[in-house]
């Protein structure tokens, strides 16, 4: 008969579910009805249901209706003998690491995200019954294993899911949504604690899964994600920094689930990207790995909840006994394919130890202890990040009389960066909405959306015209690609609008565009600046902000002229250095560009009715990004409204 056990974090006690399993084709299909809980098992090929590329390996959607919910003791499920013969990962160290080093330099190099996340899978074959090596197994992590979200046993009759996951991914409860985002990966024994803490790699890596899963909260709950900590997350073999987010949304269950999936954590970002990059260089099924378990209930009154884990330190065991571990590493610009190759082992080793299988040497090492210099270095995370972010703040704290009731359109190029800086324009008094840039009509030929071209308004969608400012978001890519349906869509949205002389912001590959409109020639950087935070001289005043980018503008001086080719920074000649604004003619109306003054690419520039930017103010790495909206945008705006009364 299937059934579940399940071990929430704290509790004195494991969940015994029972009931019949049924399988469906989408999360929609889930069935909800009040007083009967369901736990699905949602495998990583549910991402096709918000368009996404992956491997389709077939692996069902199966949902365990549960009809009884009893508790059992702890001390029920003993630790238990079990026996796993041969073993290996299917893609050898050599082999994962030359993937690794491929996405660091064609896939991050080229600005096709901030981070990817490539599995590998460890296989073996379990001897006798695979249902009572699972509940070995299962015993065997909660003697062994510490910190984690769920420990887990579900079995489908079909299949056999095994593991302790530490990290929940999405909760709603109460009308609460909750995420959880969890990266960095510290050995115990490895060396000091602090070394970990301090590490750029580390700091930088959760830094970005923070600013995704922002994004995801941005789409899910009515004004966005509060982050609280970081804070360290202990296990047996490992410790993670994490941290929590929160925020009230009234979206059903089975959506909210939607919206999020799946994990940047095992995924990347930009989230749709980052699927495709994983369908290129996986090139199989990732199963049930980066999914989730899903225990979604209703009540008599109608209120949903929901408790979602991801499905990672998780063993899979069918009925022939095949075991199949899959786990994966977090691919940053700070990465190398050895420490990559090194951090699958450490993640695998907590499952795999209790399989019996551990492909390194077992630790008996305690959880290290955090004194006051570690728990200083962590809080100190937080010192330059965006408050706009962290802290509460009343309704309207931070309108701008001169935006307020005004209408803005973001365009969206493929990030979901979108919904937080649409939450950040709605701070400021606007009416917010995202386009898709998928959803513009008149798509125009690249030879119309060359630098400078026009193209009528009445080939845009009728909202973006209509806006009183139109804002050219963030998305991945090559913003000079003449073939991209999505680089030659946005190309004509900024020439259009810069031929309507109506007010246009751009916002990282937006602002590379209006850039080249502008004649400013384009680059790709030799190191790449994704989830880097930098200070910066905006327009005479510095500013903390964050950049996610492989592509910038150069800005023109007596070594280079507008509209030159190049291809990186290395083939600028040299020249005298700018000054970090300057100011040139456009056929827009002169422009004030903010650029760095050691090599001239261009952070930020101005003009008569646009603006643009190259970083990210709405990223939790911008601590001053919203006070750049607020000084940048109602000028844009001065021109073309009236000033509201006592405004």
């Amino acid at each position: 008969m299937p059934f579940a056990l399940l071990h929430r974090d704290g509790a004195d006690h494991v969940e015994v579910l029972t009931g019949d399993v049924i399988t469906v084709d989408t999360l929609a299909d889930i069935p909800l009805e009040p007083g009967r809980p369901v736990l699905a098992t949602i495998p990583y090929r549910q991402i096709t249901e918000r368009g996404f590329d992956c491997v389709d390996d077939g692996a069902p959607l199966e949902c365990l209706l549960v009809s009884s919910v009893t508790t059992q003791p702890l001390s029920d499920f003993p630790a238990g003998d079990l026996r796993v013969s041969g073993g290996r990962f299917d893609l050898g160290d050599d082999e994962y690491g030359r993937i690794v080093e491929d996405v660091l330099r064609d896939e991050i190099g080229h600005g096709e995200g901030a981070n990817f996340v490539i599995h590998r899978v460890f296989e073996a074959s379990v001897e006798g019954d695979p249902v009572a090596a699972a509940r070995a197994a299962f015993g065997r992590l909660l003697a062994n294993e510490q910190g984690t979200y769920w420990t887990f046993l579900v079995h489908t009759g079909t299949r056999t899911l095994v593991g302790a996951t530490p990290e929940r991914h999405v909760s709603v409860n109460d009308g609460i949504v909750m995420m959880n985002p969890i990266s960095g990966t510290f050995r115990h024994g490895s060396g000091p604690l602090i070394d970990f803490l301090e590490d750029p790699k580390e700091v930088e890596e959760l830094y970005m899964v923070l600013d995704e899963e922002l994004k995801m909260m941005a789409t899910v709950a009515e004004h966005g994600g509060q982050v609280a900590g970081p804070y360290l997350k202990q296990m047996a073999h490992l410790t993670h920094t994490e941290y929590l987010l929160a925020g009230r949304g009234s979206l059903d269950v089975r959506e909210v689930l939607r919206e999020t999936m799946f994990a940047p954590t095992v995924t990347g970002s930009p989230i749709e990207n980052a699927c495709r990059v994983i369908a290129r260089h996986e090139k199989r099924g990732r199963r049930y790995y980066a999914g989730v378990l899903a225990l979604l209930s209703v009540s008599d009154t109608g209120e949903q909840s929901l408790d979602a884990p991801i499905l990672i330190r998780t063993a899979e065991i069918t009925p022939d006994g095949t075991l199949r571990v899959p786990v994966g590493a977090t691919l940053v610009r700070h990465s190398t394919a050895a420490g990559e190759v090194a951090e699958t082992h450490t993640k695998a080793a907590g499952i795999l130890a209790a399989l019996g299988a551990s492909t390194i040497p077992a630790r008996v090492t305690a959880p290290p202890a955090a004194g006051e210099r570690e728990l200083a270095s962590l809080a100190a995370r937080n010192v330059d990040l965006a408050r706009f972010w962290l802290d509460s703040r009343e309704e309207g704290a931070l309108a701008v009389p001169s935006l307020t009731g005004r209408t803005a359109v973001i365009v969206d190029g493929e990030d979901t960066f979108t919904a937080m800086l649409a939450h950040q324009l709605k701070a400021l008094g606007l009416t917010v909405s995202v386009q898709p840039w998928s959803t513009l009509t008149g798509v125009p030929s690249p030879a119309a959306a060359s630098p400078g071209a026009a193209l009528s308004g009445a080939d845009l969608a009728d909202a973006a015209l209509a806006a009183d400012l139109l804002v050219v978001g963030p998305g991945p890519g090559d913003p000079a690609d003449p073939d991209d349906p999505k680089m030659v869509t946005m190309r004509g949205v900024v020439a259009a609008r810069l031929a309507s002389g109506r007010p246009l912001f751009a916002v990282c590959l937006g602002q590379q565009m209006l850039a080249q409109h502008l004649g400013l020639p384009l680059i790709r950087r030799d190191s790449p600046y994704q989830g880097l935070a930098r200070d910066v001289d905006l327009f005479g005043t510095v500013r903390r902000v964050g950049f996610y980018s492989s592509f910038t503008a150069v800005s023109p001086s007596m070594a280079l002229s507008p509209g030159a080719a190049l291809s990186s920074a290395a083939d600028l000649s040299p020249g005298t250095d700018l000054s970090p604004a300057a100011l040139i003619d456009s056929a827009y109306g002169p422009v004030e560009i903010a650029c760095d003054p050691a090599d001239r690419t261009v952070h930020a520039l101005r003009g008569p009715f646009f603006a643009g930017v190259q970083f990210h103010p709405e990223s939790v790495l911008s601590r001053d990004g919203i006070d750049v909206l607020r000084e940048l945008l109602p000028t844009l705006l001065a021109e073309v409204i009236s000033p509201l009364p006592n405004g």
